[in-house]
Parts: structure tokens; C-alpha cells; sequence
């Protein structure tokens, strides 16, 4: 992965799939629109699990990790997708590597609903916000990257971002910070063990190894008192059950869309999430920004335009250079 792609592969790597710029254009039409959809539904997160309430993050979690699990399997019963079960199984490091990223998932999740469920969805968008900065980041530091003046400024600007909501907010903003951290090393995790995976075999295999987690879960909650399955009526049940559809379908439309459009459009579309999240935050939870808040996210919001820029000129360099000169060999 290039310094030049990196914007784009902060969501595109957690996939593995690649883009594709020489792709039809009713490919590209059909990526936009799954890509659209995968930014949308993950957008509308806050108000589905604001909806889950009073059920606390743990419980959420777990269901989440056990439908989803449910649903992946009846998708590879309905497709009979099981050749690639038998070979991954010989691949140890591989299913090393899906565990890990498989615990900073869970750690994103928790740490995401909690957010959400406790009435900070606001840190929660900030988070996404910064996790394209953080993804640079940590193309610099562990995959030796090199970055151009552009790149540099904008993680300088993430940085100062991160001080001021700090500062003014009296304390280090730990739940963005924390998911930005996880999501993207998720994604790295992902890129660098996981890329030979379809999204759905993926997924299939982070559930697999994080149901006996989410059971025991359940049961310590269930000996506490505080499970909330089946408590509060067929509606909020079948929510709890949704989830994992719920978590399923978006990971789908974005495998969908990261095989039919170039990476760089779909790192542009990741700015949707955090765009709706914030508004689901502050129009329909009620949740108070003040001003001093808002300059914060601006100062986030100038450091991605600036990597935005520069995706957008790193790929135009591209295409001009890949353009084969008159009487020279492609």
C-alpha cells in the first residue's frame, strides 16, 4: 500500500477487496450506489442503537457478534460457500492474524454502542472523522511509509484537532481517539493478513472466534440481572436480532462497491458516516455541541480536506504517468 492510497485504503483495506477505475460505467454506477448505501446504513447506526436501549453495550455486543454469526452462516448454507473453510483452516497465521483484528473489532464495537447508548454519539462521528488521519499514521509508523508535504500537513492539523477538543474539553476525547485507533488498526490487520478473504468468509471467521466471547457474555449479564432479551416487548427483541443483519448488510454493499469503483472514490464516500452520525447526534438524540466543540471539528474537517486534495492529486499524477507515450510500449 502506497502513501499516495492511503486516504482511500482506510476503509477500503478492512475489506480487502480492490477498486476498480477501468471498470464499466454501469459498474461504476452500481459500485456508487452500494457504496452509498454501505456509508448510509452505517450512518443511521446511532439511531438503531439508541433504539436498543435499555439493553447496555455488553449485551448489544454480544447479540451483535451471535446474529451476525447466524446470518453469515445462512448465507454460506444458501450458497453452499464452504470450499474455502477446509484450506483456511491450514493457514494458522492467517487465523491468528483474524483473531486479533477480530479483538479490535470488538473493542470498536463496545466502545462504539457505549457511545452511542450513553448519549455521546458526537464523540463517536469525531472518531470516524479521525480515523483516515490515524490510518496515515500508522502507514508511517508501521508500514515505513513515506508521506508528501500534503499528507504531512493534514496529520499536523488532525494533530492539533486532537489538542484543542482536549484543552477546551478538559480531558483527552479517549472514545474518538479509541475508535479511530481500533477501526484503523483493524483495517491494517486486515490489509496485511486478511486481503486474500471475501468479506463475508472474513466476517464469518471474526464471529467465529468471538461467539464463545459474546456467550459468555450473555450469561454474566443473565446472572447480573441486566439482560434485556425478550424483556421490553417483540419490537426492541427484534432489533436485538437485527443486529446482526444489521451489521452484515453495509459490509456487504461495501464489498459490492470497493470491486466496482476506484479507492479514492470510496474514501471520499467515507465521509458520509461520520457526516450523518453527527447529524443523527445533534437532530434527533439531542445531543448539545457547543461552540467550542464545533471549532474542533472544523479544525478535523480542514485536515481531511487537505488529504482529500492530495488523493485526488496523487491519483491524477497516476493516470497521467500510466498514459503510454506515442510509439513506446504499455
Amino acid at each position: 500500500m502506497t502513501a499516495r492510497h492511503t486516504l482511500a485504503s482506510a476503509t477500503a483495506s478492512a475489506s480487502g477487496a480492490p477498486g476498480a477505475p477501468g471498470a464499466p460505467s454501469n459498474e461504476v454506477g452500481k459500485g456508487t450506489l452500494f457504496g452509498f448505501a454501505a456509508y448510509g446504513l452505517w450512518g443511521l447506526f446511532p439511531l438503531y442503537f439508541d433504539a436498543l436501549k435499555p439493553a447496555g453495550a455488553w449485551e448489544i455486543l454480544a447479540h451483535r457478534i451471535l446474529w451476525t454469526l447466524l446470518f453469515c452462516a445462512i448465507v454460506l448454507v444458501f450458497r453452499r460457500d464452504f470450499a474455502w473453510v477446509r484450506p483456511m483452516l491450514r493457514r494458522p497465521k492467517l487465523i491468528a492474524g483474524i483473531t486479533v483484528a477480530a479483538i479490535f473489532l470488538a473493542v470498536n464495537w463496545t466502545v462504539y454502542v457505549a457511545a452511542v447508548t450513553s448519549g455521546n454519539t458526537s464523540d463517536a462521528a469525531l472518531g470516524y472523522f479521525l480515523n483516515p488521519l490515524v490510518t496515515v499514521a500508522l502507514g508511517v509508523v508501521v508500514l515505513g511509509e513515506r508521506l508528501r508535504v500534503l499528507q504531512w500537513a493534514a496529520v499536523g492539523v488532525g494533530v492539533i484537532a486532537g489538542v484543542y477538543l482536549g484543552v477546551v474539553g478538559g480531558k483527552v476525547p479517549v472514545v474518538a481517539l479509541t475508535l479511530a485507533i481500533s477501526f484503523a488498526t483493524y483495517g491494517l490487520i486486515k490489509k496485511k493478513v486478511g486481503a486474500t478473504l471475501e468479506a463475508l468468509h472474513g466476517l464469518t471467521i471474526e464471529t467465529v472466534v468471538l461467539a464463545p466471547v459474546a456467550v459468555v457474555v450473555l450469561v454474566v449479564v443473565n446472572h447480573t440481572g441486566g439482560l434485556a432479551f425478550g424483556q421490553h416487548g417483540g419490537v426492541h427483541t427484534a432489533l436485538l436480532v437485527g443486529s446482526g443483519i444489521a451489521t452484515a448488510i453495509p459490509l456487504l454493499c461495501f464489498a459490492a462497491a470497493a470491486r466496482r469503483i476506484p479507492l479514492v472514490t470510496i474514501g471520499l464516500l467515507q465521509f458520509i458516516t461520520p457526516v450523518m452520525q453527527l447529524l443523527c447526534a445533534v437532530l434527533f438524540l439531542g445531543e448539545h455541541m457547543p461552540r467550542e466543540r464545533w471549532i474542533g471539528f472544523g479544525i478535523v474537517w480542514v485536515a481531511l480536506v487537505v488529504l482529500t486534495v492530495d488523493s485526488l492529486v496523487g491519483v491524477r499524477a497516476s493516470r497521467r504517468a500510466a498514459v503510454p507515450v506515442e510509439g513506446c510500449p504499455r
